[in-house]
């Protein structure tokens, strides 16, 4: 049997156990074992088993990812984030649909501290939807609202899914954090604009709140928020600067948080203790995923698929933008059966090779992965997001509600990412001036 073959039937084997689902890291880690044992026998099976994962676990990047983990768990379980919503309802709720509106801006500005969709979901979705509800806000919206803006933890710094593709990709971790900033924020405003034009055209959406606010409640409650801006910006600003790599700003921020939590007196032991055992048990996960991947990819070298790929796109000259277009559809349409980190492990060691066919910039197409992610974190049957924003609600909202009501969402959200294919500078600008 020939190693393309092989390749071919592993890909194939790989998505049948996942529609079964077994767990991501036994699938792939499996998957390539098997894969590697059929051509090149026991030993080689056996020497990539035993020194494949602790040469990647080793690898220093990836230490950031246990801290910036850690620092989200601090910042959320001290309560440094709980002012936020109300932070963002008190200066947007005059707007048409601007609970929905403070949602995505609370949203984003969580998901600048915890790296994390699933977190971000869950934690404002405790907020933000009830007081929604109690303003009669469609539930479709008042749902869809925080499950979409959730996915901006996946694109804002400090994102894990950005910290993994780097590192996969060989690029500058620093770099391709910092060039999810412009992206992450064009995202939250189209959806914000989104439920403005939906609101504006139809106020039963999102009828407006009538209370007053004034001023000084408007300026009072920044004072009780700048704490998260002051950790984000101490983050972002010291890897933009480069005082900083990724490794030393995770750490960093991590400590930062902790001292802001200390200094506010909400550095008790029991939020110690959650905020490590919730960091450990995520990386956990997150690396016990991550070495399938890199088994996968020493099997699709080995098979030669990505180079019988990568030369058969170079043999028609595919155009660059119509190949992104493509990757375009397929990652949209496996986002929808498959999980973000399984996804992106089981595409980027078969697309690396051809982005470099078509002259595609690897830290331009990360922002694009990451984008492509966002929308399998919401669409059907897989859309973890929406289920987290269900087990929220609980039986209050049916799931078909919530899917219905994030239609719109992902409607924008490829808007956006057409405007990211067709304005490469969007995500470069910043990573460009840091050279």
């Amino acid at each position: 049997m020939s190693g393309i073959l092989l390749g071919s039937l592993g890909i194939v084997a790989l998505l049948v156990l996942l529609a079964l689902r077994v767990p991501i890291a036994i699938a792939l880690g499996g998957v390539a074992v098997g894969g590697i044992l059929i051509l090149r026998g026991p030993e080689a099976a056996f020497g990539v088993l035993t020194t494949q994962p602790y040469g990647f676990i080793a690898h220093w990047t990836l230490s950031a990812i246990p801290m910036f983990l850690l620092m989200g768990s601090v910042a959320y379980h001290a309560g440094l984030t709980q002012s936020l919503y109300r932070a963002a309802r008190l200066w947007l709720s005059w707007m048409p649909g601007g609970l929905a509106v403070a949602s995505t801006a609370a949203c984003a500005g969580f998901a600048a501290a915890s790296g994390s969709s699933v977190a971000t979901a869950s934690a404002m979705g405790r907020i933000a939807i009830p007081e929604m509800m109690r303003y009669r806000y469609d539930p479709g919206l008042a749902t869809g609202s925080v499950a979409a803006a959730g996915t901006l933890g996946s694109l804002i710094p400090p994102s894990i899914l950005m910290v993994i593709y780097a590192i996969f990709a060989e690029v500058s971790v620093s770099k391709a954090l910092m060039a999810g900033i412009l992206p992450g924020l064009l995202s939250a405003a189209m959806f914000g604009l989104m439920i403005v034009i939906r609101c504006k055209l139809n106020p039963k959406l999102g009828p407006p709140v009538t209370d007053t606010v004034t001023w000084s409640e408007r300026f009072s409650v920044l004072r009780e928020v700048w704490p998260l801006p002051a950790l984000i910006l101490g983050v972002i600003g010291g890897m933009y600067s480069g005082a900083f790599t990724s490794t030393e700003a995770a750490a960093g921020g991590a400590f930062l948080a902790i001292l802001i939590a200390a200094a506010q007196r909400r550095l008790t032991y029991n939020v110690m203790k959650a905020a490590i055992i919730e960091s450990l048990t995520g990386t956990a996960a997150v690396f016990f995923i991550a070495v399938g991947g890199v088994l996968l990819s020493r099997f699709m070298a080995f098979s030669g698929l990505p180079t019988f790929m990568g030369e058969w796109l170079e043999q028609f000259a595919v155009n660059k933008i119509i190949f992104i277009i493509a990757v375009s559809v397929i990652f949209v349409v496996l986002g929808c059966f498959l999980d973000s980190i399984g996804l992106m492990l089981l595409t980027i060691p078969i697309l690396l090779p051809m982005l470099d066919t078509v002259g595609a910039d690897l830290i331009w197409f990360g922002v694009l992965v990451i984008k492509y992610l966002e929308i399998g974190l919401v669409t059907p049957p897989v859309g973890m997001n929406v289920y987290v924003i269900k087990a929220v609600v609980g039986d209050k909202i049916p799931l078909e509600t919530i899917f219905k009501g994030i239609g719109w969402f992902v409607l924008t959200d490829v808007i956006t990412l057409g405007i990211l294919i067709a304005f490469p500078e969007i995500s470069l600008l910043i990573p460009r001036l840091m050279e």
